[in-house]
């Protein structure tokens, strides 16, 4: 059997050998920023350096028209590299998604050649419309991850983690449906709406200042009257909810549901929650993986360190995917601390001298993740222990 290191170099030699072609994707996608479920010229230049390797491309895949899987080999154990494409409305790359579809497609492009096809199997897996956080949830929902082992993604950042504490993440319409009447002549017969939804504000708020770090809320007024000559009779809102765990959010989303009602119930109103879409799941990091990524990443002159406590950077839809397999995430930072994502600073920062050394660093680590649960089952086995023991866990806690 080849020794590890030899797989390791082999990935790292085919990485510099795809230098340019990978950056020339990152800098197109970066040049014309596309977003969700609308990332089709990103689509087309990804399956096309797939299809030129001889890898047959699935379109449409979960009735998503921009997304696609791509598979070379069938058999177990199957790692999947995920693909990233859709930019920031308004602001175009500025969560550096240019650099993960060309980082995760450099690792399964030096992968497949340093394993062939005599090993498990590799599966490309392009994910749209990450920024409102649906497109994995859908991908894994339509059973596209069913039969694989780990799967593997990196995210530029401001910080370099082994890991991203993401959250999970859900929003809620509340409907307060009152009485109209005419504010002065027959004050009394009103119920107003828009002052049960203020009411239902500033509860959530009390709720709000006593949440611990990880759990926030956050909300807007999506209608609230159509004149002042009339007590309005109904008034909506939506909230954003997010927090550590997913059982965590469950808890959150029937609080807020009791601000609202506890509002109504002041005031003689009715309060209806909703909940809107699927949302997302925390992120179940795999400590086997994301210590071997680190490594690796490492080897590449970039070290990484847990996240900072108490900081959670945002939510994604690869959480989704980590509650069905071993999955990592980890951060690797194209901008200093003090700078954040989804702003032009970051935009800039991904298409920098900075950002091409991390899609390089980040394709080989990832690789070289690939071609180690390829050649060894026993890492395959400890993924799935760990990933088993932390849902053990969860499901007591």
């Amino acid at each position: 059997m080849e020794a590890d290191e030899t797989r390791h170099e082999r990935v790292d030699e085919e990485i510099e050998r795809l230098d340019e072609r990978l950056w020339s994707i990152a800098r197109a996608l970066h040049s014309q920023p596309e977003p969700a479920n609308a990332e089709h010229e990103a689509v087309r230049a990804l399956t096309g350096e797939l299809a030129e390797a001889g890898v047959a491309v699935e379109h449409g895949v979960a009735g998503l028209p921009t997304a696609f899987t791509a598979r070379r080999g069938g058999a177990r154990p199957c790692v999947a590299l995920l693909l990233e494409y859709d930019a920031v409305p308004g602001l175009g790359h500025a969560s550096g998604r240019n650099l993960v579809a060309a980082a995760g497609l450099g690792a399964a492009l030096a992968a497949r050649e340093v394993t062939g096809d005599d090993r498990g199997s590799i599966l490309v897996v392009g994910c749209p419309a990450a920024e409102p956080a649906t497109g994995k949830g859908a991908l894994a929902a339509a059973g596209v991850f069913d039969d694989v082992d780990a799967a593997l993604v990196f995210h530029p950042g401001t910080h370099t983690w082994t890991w991203a504490p993401l959250t999970a993440r859900t929003d809620v319409r509340v409907t307060v449906q009152g009485r109209a009447a005419h504010p002065t002549a027959e004050p009394r017969r009103g119920v107003d709406a828009v002052a049960t939804l203020v009411q239902t504000f500033t509860a959530v708020a009390a709720l709000q200042s006593r949440l611990p770090a990880g759990f926030h809320v956050q909300g807007i007024i999506t209608r609230g009257g159509e004149s002042t000559a009339v007590v309005p009779d109904l008034a909506e809102a939506r909230f954003g909810l997010s927090a550590p765990t997913t059982a965590a959010l469950e808890k959150l989303v029937s609080d807020v549901t009791a601000c609202a009602e506890g509002a109504a119930l002041a005031t003689g109103a009715k309060a209806q929650t909703d909940r809107l879409g699927p949302g997302c799941a925390h992120l179940r990091d795999n400590p086997v993986l994301s210590g071997h990524f680190a490594r690796h990443l490492a080897a590449r002159g970039i070290h990484a360190t847990p996240p900072d406590p108490g900081v959670f950077p945002g939510s994604s839809d690869v959480g989704d995917v980590s509650l069905k397999v071993p999955t990592i995430h980890p951060f690797v930072a194209i901008l200093d601390p003090g700078h954040a994502e989804r702003t032009p600073e970051f935009t800039a920062a991904a298409a920098s001298p900075r950002a091409r050394s991390v899609l390089l660093a980040a394709a080989a680590a990832l690789g070289r993740t690939t071609v180690d649960l390829l050649a060894h089952p026993a890492l395959v086995s400890q993924a799935w222990d760990c990933f088993a023991d932390q849902a053990r866990a969860e499901r007591a806690g």
